[in-house]
């Protein structure tokens, strides 16, 4: 296995097998230079080059085995390397340039390697709104509405661990709930209620659970966030009042500090 050549690199490994460690690869990524296969239309060169307005730019496209076609992008240029018989030209940009030159395209990065990662037009669009995978959709509840609230029957381990995880991260996260809501008049089934208490910088935290939370929540199983704060009723004060947190701040500074990152 090859080794890491830079941060992205090292945070798409740990990303590969810890969903809690990918809202931090997507923050990086959206940060971070890549390099394409590829030229700006009228000059053979290859290396950095400054992509001048209205340059048209002609990118390598690959097919896969399916036959559908995806633009490769590489975190380092060892990974480029790796992935390439012969030399070809390519380019260095950073990663918002690239998806938003490529929207409607799918994409790999470091393809080749053990730790690949393919992005879909749907997760592009979300990086380049939210800098996450995924965009929250906001509900208002318009009118009081009777909803059934209770605990899962099989509890749902592996969303709870990874939010855990990641949460261990957010000083601004005091607690956090899970429960069952079902509303028949507009579900089908049930879906799964996390709520967060907390205060300033809360909603950072929250919109990295939501990208942890497309990738671990059960099969088919919605997933809704809520605000839990003194004195509110409905949903957050059930969770409140009748559950127990899955997650305090408490744990958390008990995790960094375990692993040596000092108090939450």
């Amino acid at each position: 296995m090859e080794e890491p050549q830079n941060p992205l690199e090292m945070a798409l490994a740990k990303a590969a097998t810890d969903p809690a460690e990918r809202p931090t690869f997507y923050r990086l990524l959206m940060e971070s230079e890549v390099f394409v296969l590829g030229r700006v239309e009228g000059d053979s060169g290859a290396g950095r080059r400054t992509i001048g307005a209205g340059e048209k730019i002609a990118l390598v496209n690959w097919e896969k085995k399916d036959g559908t076609r995806v633009i490769p992008f590489f975190a380092s240029l060892d990974a480029l390397r790796r992935a390439l018989k012969d030399e070809q030209p390519y380019l260095g940009l950073s990663s918002r340039s690239l998806f938003e030159m490529t929207k409607g395209s799918p994409l790999v990065l470091n393809p080749a390697s053990s730790h690949a990662k393919e992005f879909l037009p749907k997760e592009v669009e979300a990086l380049l709104s939210t800098g996450m995978n995924q965009v929250a959709q906001t509900r208002v509840v318009q009118k009081a509405t009777q909803v059934l609230l209770g605990q899962p029957a099989n509890y749902p381990s592996e969303i709870v661990s990874s939010l855990t995880s990641l949460l261990a991260k957010h000083s601004a996260v005091e607690a956090a709930y899970l429960c069952l809501m079902h509303d028949p008049s507009t579900q089908d089934k049930p879906s799964l209620v996390v709520g967060f208490e907390g205060g300033e910088g809360i909603e950072r935290a929250m919109q990295e659970a939501g990208s942890v939370a497309t990738d671990t929540a059960p099969k088919g199983v919605p997933v809704d966030f809520v605000r839990v704060r003194p004195g509110d009723e409905g949903v957050s004060a059930y969770l409140k009042k009748s559950t127990k947190p899955f997650y305090e701040r408490t744990w958390g500074s008990k995790l960094k500090s375990f692993f040596g990152h000092g108090r939450a």
